[in-house]
């Protein structure tokens, strides 16, 4: 398999085939109404919470920094005082909690199939093989103990996956000189919105965003009209080729019919995600 090819494979199981697995942390209200009955008001304490504690009670800096593409005092805002809330334990247990039950009421009968078993298998290999190095949040996932039962071992290989090439999207914007809320406005370009209509550039006002997207002006890679320049353009492809490149070693465990049948097993999952939805979006995500 030629390094073009596994790279295409790579961003067709993780963001596409296996990322809408894993999303039903952020998109559907199960997990948040688990976290909730720790104690935690609102979307955003108990989203800090499940999502950084894997590293820990570390400080919101650390978390901060991980995480990459946060406003400025949003981290800050939760961290440490969702600690006070409930422990990281029980916050990883509440979430996922719900994210099982949120796959399993979406997709019914499907997770008890055969297929469903097969592709956790093959996505937990796939999951607990890739470079660790580097990738922090991927480390701390790892660090987690595999469950059993097919459900959550599907949701937790996605989730490793999804963090394992989120961790080398940073790298790979920390490379091209693009910050967190700079990387928000280049998404929002390249999937034809403006930067303002843009959910995670939301917590900026009107002056900090003006600042953002005139930097990248500046530089020539976005015209008067918020679109990309040609330079931006190239930059913004190069940026997710090097995530693709840096998330194409995790399959490398598996052989050419597994990369197939993983392939075959997750599409109808998806396909049904696609078709029910997940029932209650969270805010800006």
């Amino acid at each position: 398999m030629t390094t073009s090819t596994k790279d295409a494979v790579a961003n067709r199981l993780t963001r596409q085939l296996l990322e809408p697995i894993h999303l039903v942390a952020y998109m559907a209200d199960d997990a948040m109404h688990a976290l909730q009955a720790l104690g935690y008001e609102g979307y955003w304490p108990g989203y800090f919470a499940s999502r950084s504690a894997p590293l820990g009670r570390v400080p919101a800096e650390v978390v901060d920094a991980l995480f990459y593409n946060f406003a400025p005092g949003e981290v800050a805002a939760c961290i440490p005082s969702c600690w006070d809330v409930a422990t990281p334990e029980a916050a990883l247990a509440a979430n996922r909690e719900g994210c099982v039950a949120a796959l399993r009421r979406i997709l019914g009968d499907l997770a008890d199939s055969p297929e469903f078993a097969r592709a956790a298998d093959l996505a937990i290999r796939a999951a607990l093989s890739a470079p660790i190095e580097g990738r922090m949040l991927y480390a701390g996932l790892r660090s987690l103990p595999v469950p059993d039962e097919p459900v959550a071992k599907l949701w937790h290989a996605a989730t490793l996956l999804r963090e394992h090439r989120g961790d080398g999207h940073t790298i790979a914007l920390v490379a091209a000189g693009i910050d967190g809320q700079e990387a928000h406005v280049l998404a929002a370009i390249d999937g034809g919105q403006t930067p303002r209509e843009y959910g995670r550039l939301g917590p900026l006002n009107d002056e900090q965003l003006a600042a953002v997207v005139d930097g990248l002006r500046d530089r020539g890679l976005v015209n008067e009209s918020d679109k990309f320049t040609d330079a931006g353009r190239e930059l913004k492809d190069h940026i997710e080729a090097v995530t693709d490149r840096l998330a194409a070693p995790a399959y490398d465990c598996l052989e050419p019919h597994e990369i197939d049948e993983l392939i075959a097993d997750l599409e109808p999952l998806v396909a049904r995600i696609d078709a029910v939805g997940y029932e209650g979006a969270a805010p800006g995500l």
